[in-house]
């Protein structure tokens, strides 16, 4: 499979088809996106014993929640359906305003995902969302790629195969080491 950490879902199957000498006469991903998301939910339960959510990934999200005027979502190169199924498995989607994310499906390239969701959640809550409003919480320097190139700031977390300072070296300014430091990253996006 090509390698799929930071990347939109297009791109990996785009990738991993060519990877085969294979060609796709144009209906392959979407019958993909479809079989995926049936697949992950016929298996929350096993998803619920091999994985795991991050440490402090639940607290963080409560932490945020209780801002004033913070949106939360989800900005990923997952189609829609299998995020939703794989946040909602770990007990996750709650806190999230799922509509004004973007996803895989949405756009492949990863950048373009930020201005999707800054629409999106402009027409939800009836605000405008640019640079300065709109942070990206990531862990990869694709992650971090994306934001800086896509119209948001970023706050790093080590706690994917990237390390903080290859994070750093990607150009995030904030780096933590896990989501459990609730309150640096409550001051960073107060900050922000």
């Amino acid at each position: 499979m090509a390698d799929a950490a930071g990347r939109t879902e297009p791109v990996i199957f785009r990738e991993t088809l060519a990877l085969y000498d294979l060609d796709d006469p144009g209906d392959l991903f979407p019958r993909f996106v479809q079989a995926q998301a049936e697949g992950y939910r016929d298996r929350v339960q096993e998803m619920r014993r091999r994985g795991r959510t991050l440490p402090g990934a639940r607290e963080a999200l409560e932490s945020l929640a209780g801002l004033d005027g913070v949106v939360q979502t989800v900005l990923t190169g997952n189609p829609r359906s299998s995020a939703e199924t794989k946040l909602e498995a770990f007990q996750l989607a709650g806190r999230l305003d799922l509509e004004s994310g973007a996803y895989g499906t949405d756009d492949p390239v990863r950048s373009n995902l930020v201005a999707i969701a800054q629409r999106r959640a402009g027409r939800r809550h009836g605000r405008r969302f640019g640079r300065a409003t709109t942070i990206v919480i990531g862990d990869t320097t694709r992650d971090v790629e994306a934001a800086l190139t896509g119209g948001a700031r970023i706050i790093a977390v080590a706690s994917g195969r990237a390390t903080a300072q290859e994070l750093r070296d990607a150009g995030a300014p904030i780096v933590l080491t896990s989501l459990e430091d609730t309150a640096t990253l409550t001051r960073g996006i107060i900050a922000s």
